[in-house]
């Protein structure tokens, strides 16, 4: 069989250096003339970066792949140039057939025009008849959920409105390759599993070829039949989903939060009357990690520095899902002792939490340093805050269980079931 997509020796290149201010076409060539070696200086000292080293792969017809990797990695560089957006510095991309790409939330769309002109505006660019997106019209205006705005300027559209309208052109306007990055994470729960089901189906039931970037790796594992490993623009796996996440898992447990400039370097709230000095997120072994199992146990061990004496500490983590709302995880009550919390004094929590409740995702951590007690006087005291690491922790599950969306999984029993004779 013929692949659909065939990658080439991929690499991509950019120059890192400041944006030059606007100058005019006199003060451009005096300044050749009073400084003719400038601009020779000035491209040899920029800084180059390579995005992608390298990269070679093939898909066939109809598979479903992941791309996965860290913020950085070159995932996005990647779809960019497979969807045409980006020409590569050296190598070679091969598409056998249409594209539908949804990349950024409103890439493609003209602010100016209304949905309903969007819509024919794109397929139009897919190469469609005007009757060929009337057929699809109705369907795709039914899954993006905007009936009502779908004669509005895009302009005035959310953001999670754009990226309904923007994947549902992509999904039905019948592309042979469906492109998709990690923008699903505009939407709510039921909508990005609405998404996926789509992926789902087009790849199944039609046939076609689908790329999927995302850092939901329970999203990766459901629908995928194949991934890819990108780490620092290098192609580092490309094989089975269950192998790809596991050498996903390896890159993370290497992972030392003090070596990415420690929590000094995050961004942070409070009087500083006590104040973080470290944080470590270490799994069942010991080792730390920011991947976990369901059902394994987190340890935290968190170090903190007291500046000036004070009545009370208490100290709260919280998980605080990407697609949802905020959970409380752990939280400690009046459990110093006011001897131990005096000036120049230094103390350590080590806690362990049971992810046993929780279900598969992605979780910002939110650390917090102060004292409840003056909540009853509703002035509570804010000694540090921690709005969120470098990265989020994630949870998947190995078994690869349907556990449905939401957050919390409450353990249920069937005490009776009465049935009908």
């Amino acid at each position: 069989m013929t692949p659909i997509i065939e990658v080439k020796g991929l690499s991509k290149k950019y120059k890192i250096g400041e944006a030059q201010p606007y100058l005019t076409l006199r003060d451009t060539l005096a300044g050749l003339f009073t400084h003719p070696f400038q601009k020779i200086k000035e491209g040899l000292q920029k800084d180059e970066f390579w995005a992608l080293k390298d990269i070679n792969f093939t898909v066939e017809p109809g598979e479903v792949v992941g791309i996965i990797g860290r913020n950085g990695a070159g995932k996005s560089t990647l779809l960019k140039i497979l969807s045409r957006i980006t020409p590569p510095t050296s190598g070679e991309v091969i598409l056998r057939g249409r594209v539908g790409s949804l990349l950024e939330v409103g890439t493609g769309f003209q602010q100016e025009l209304t949905g309903r002109e969007n819509i024919f505006l794109n397929g139009a660019i897919l190469g469609m008849s005007q009757s060929e997106i009337k057929k699809k019209f109705n369907e795709i205006v039914d899954f993006a959920e905007i009936e009502k705005f779908i004669n509005t300027p895009v302009k005035h559209y959310s953001s999670g409105m754009y990226m309904r309208l923007a994947f549902s052109i992509a999904a039905h306007l019948d592309p042979d390759i469906l492109i998709v990055d990690e923008v699903l994470a505009v939407g709510d729960i039921e909508f990005q599993e609405k998404c996926i089901g789509k992926m789902d189906q087009i790849a199944k039931k039609e046939g076609k070829t689908v790329l999927f970037v995302s850092h939901n790796l329970d999203a990766i594992r459901k629908l995928c039949h194949r991934c890819i490993f990108v780490n620092q623009g290098e192609l580092v796996f490309d094989g089975q989903v269950s192998e790809a996440l596991d050498k996903y898992h390896n890159l993370h447990e290497s992972i030392d939060l003090e070596s990415e400039g420690g929590i000094s370097k995050l961004g942070r709230r409070g009087s500083g009357t006590i104040k973080f000095t470290s944080i470590s997120i270490l799994n069942s072994q010991g080792k730390k990690s920011n991947f976990f199992n369901l059902n394994d146990k987190i340890r935290f061990k968190i170090k903190y520095s007291i500046l000036n004496t004070v009545q009370g500490l208490n100290l709260i983590i919280y998980f605080y899902s990407t697609k949802a709302e905020k959970v409380v995880l752990s939280e400690i009550r009046q459990e110093i002792n006011p001897d131990k919390i005096k000036k120049g004094s230094k103390g350590e929590f080590i806690i362990d939490v049971s992810l046993t409740n929780i279900l598969p995702g992605e979780y910002n951590l939110q650390f917090w340093l102060g004292d409840r007690a003056a909540l009853k006087q509703n002035h509570p005291i804010h000694y540090d805050y921690i709005d969120k690491l470098y990265r989020p922790i994630m949870i998947h599950d190995p078994e690869n269980t349907d556990l449905g969306s939401g957050i919390i999984l409450f353990p249920a029993k069937i005490i009776k079931n009465n049935k009908d004779k």
